[in-house]
């Protein structure tokens, strides 16, 4: 109850041409009655026979959309009917989101208790199981557009389809176009936040402004960014009423490091910028790692917002609150769980990313595909030559398919604790690479590219996967213009290296491997496998 069903049904159904129906409500025309009358006179149990009754019929009829209500999954006949004659689509919402639609509707019969939170804490653990057992779709709405929205499940349908007809990948391209803004959410409760997703969206100061809390401003971007887009950024929060604070730092991957973040501390406190303030994060993974951290840290937390500018940013490191500097003996080591308040990826910043770059930012969206969403991955492969080329529609699709598999991963497991690991494969790997080459030899998503080479390799090794998998995703990577053969450190700084790594327990290295792909594995490796492995995938 309180997802939306019925005003999302009735968008849905009008974008696809067909009729709208809700089940509570032909329950009242073929009664006469209200639900909660019906609840009050007859009792929960005759409403469920009437519903599993309107269910068996309404199943039957072809061309409309039917919003069933939130309790109807729990007649045994009706998931049958549901599931087997339809696609259902199961709007997902946390029970804060639930209880604040909900808080004043005298028509939910169920939550006219005392404790409505305690009594939707029920319902969802009887009604979770089911509802994630009966789904073909499962789709999160926490606090975004309802347009958008629609838009995603029309997505998702499109792929859904595709599925099913082996060639329409291929063939077909998804159903958004260059000019599509995109609105999803990362749903964590109180910490939930949007994600802004299109072109020209920098141009916007009132969206800028709208997140940015207090008067005072501080953008922390680089000195490749700054000279493309921050006088655009600023300009737009001037002319919002914001005093605005530069920090220009060095461009690379060597200076995520405890200077940078000190300059930054420096900045903001010469400014005498006090806590009611908001850091804007312009730029790459780097200068949002940085700032984030530097966000967690200042004044123990201040607001701030991810205006990522690369294509790695944009689909992986500004999503998902994890911040932090490289530490010489290991990447990431030193950092916070801190969630920005929105992330605006502008796609018309990548205009002006060098094909490197690009390339680098292709790593993190075959990853997504590699270990959540096979069909993903397989549309990757028909797509890469559009996606090298810029193809504003292909990069589009490839960024928001991205953000939607990592918010999903992200509200599952915020903190990294079991899931959210698997965000990692090839890093292990590529974090070596880095590490072991100098920070800023390779870039972060070439070394995770090669990593997933490797990744796959020791896979195959451990009879996860079959060659042919090998040979898809090492075909892949060199597509994306990356790198596929790694650098020869030696046996012994390969093992030490991915030995300090945050996956690690009692000191064994935890690989995320394919099994298969599609699906993630987190495990230990036999040191023999690795070494073959290590000396399969490297060269001097």
């Amino acid at each position: 109850m309180g997802a939306g069903k019925t005003t999302i049904g009735r968008l849905l159904a009008r974008k696809l041409g067909l009729q709208f129906i809700d089940s509570d409500h032909e329950i009242e025309a073929r009664t006469g009655a209200s639900i909660p009358w019906i609840f009050e006179i007859e009792g929960e149990q005759s409403f469920r026979r009437r519903e599993a009754e309107v269910i068996r019929e309404l199943s039957a009829q072809p061309g409309i959309v039917l919003a069933t209500g939130g309790g109807a999954i729990l007649d045994p006949q009706s998931r049958h009917y549901l599931r087997e004659r339809g696609t259902v689509i199961y709007l997902r919402a946390s029970i804060n989101s639930i209880l604040q639609r909900t808080a004043h509707d005298k028509n939910r019969p169920l939550l006219q208790t005392a404790d409505p939170r305690k009594k939707l804490e029920e319902l969802m653990a009887q009604r979770e199981p089911l509802y994630e057992e009966l789904a073909h779709l499962v789709v999160d709405t926490g606090r975004p557009n309802v347009q958008s929205m629609v838009h995603m499940i029309l997505n998702q349908l499109d792929t859904r389809a595709c599925e099913a007809a082996p060639h329409c990948l291929t063939e077909a391209q998804p159903s958004m176009t260059e000019q599509t803004t995109l609105l999803l959410n990362v749903d964590l409760g109180e910490r939930s936040y949007p994600i802004s997703i299109g072109p020209s969206l920098l141009d916007d100061g009132a969206l800028l402004a709208r997140h940015a809390v207090g008067s005072k401003v501080a953008i922390v971007t680089n000195t490749t960014v700054a000279p493309l887009y921050l006088d655009k950024v600023k300009s737009a929060l001037l002319a919002e009423g914001k005093q605005v604070i530069e920090i220009i730092l060095p461009d690379g991957e060597e200076y995520k490091n405890w200077a940078s973040l000190m300059q930054v501390f420096d900045s903001l406190l010469a400014n005498k910028v006090d806590r009611k303030c908001t850091l804007i994060a312009l730029g790459g993974g780097v200068i949002g790692d940085l700032t984030g951290y530097a966000a967690a840290s200042y004044m123990r937390g201040v607001d701030f917002i991810q205006v990522p500018t690369t294509l790695l940013s944009q689909v992986d490191s500004s999503v998902g609150g994890k911040t932090g500097i490289n530490h010489p003996l290991g990447k990431n080591m030193i950092g916070a769980f801190y969630q920005p308040r929105v992330v605006i990826a502008d796609t018309s910043t990548l205009e002006t990313l060098p094909d490197r770059e690009l390339s680098a930012g292709l790593a993190e969206v075959i990853k997504h595909g590699a270990i959540i969403d096979a069909a993903f991955f397989d549309w990757i492969e028909a797509n890469i030559e559009n996606l090298v080329a810029r193809d504003k529609a292909s990069l589009a699709y490839a960024i928001a398919r991205s953000c939607e598999i990592k918010a999903d991963v992200v509200r599952q497991d915020e903190r990294e604790g079991g899931l959210r690991a698997i965000l990692n494969f090839g890093h292990t790997f590529g974090h070596a690479i880095e590490a072991g080459l100098g920070y800023g030899a390779w870039l972060h998503g070439e070394a995770v590219g090669c990593g997933m080479v490797m990744a796959a390799d020791l896979s195959y090794r451990m009879g996860l996967v079959d060659a042919d998998t090998v040979a898809r995703v090492r075909q892949l990577v060199k597509a994306a213009g990356l790198p596929t053969v790694a650098p020869d450190l030696g046996a012994a700084r390969w093992l030490e290296l991915m030995e300090v790594d945050k996956k690690n327990e009692g000191g064994a290295i935890k690989f995320i491997l394919l099994k298969p792909l599609g699906k993630p594995s987190i495990t230990n490796a036999p040191q023999e496998l690795l070494l073959a492995t290590l000396a399969a995938c490297t060269k001097e």
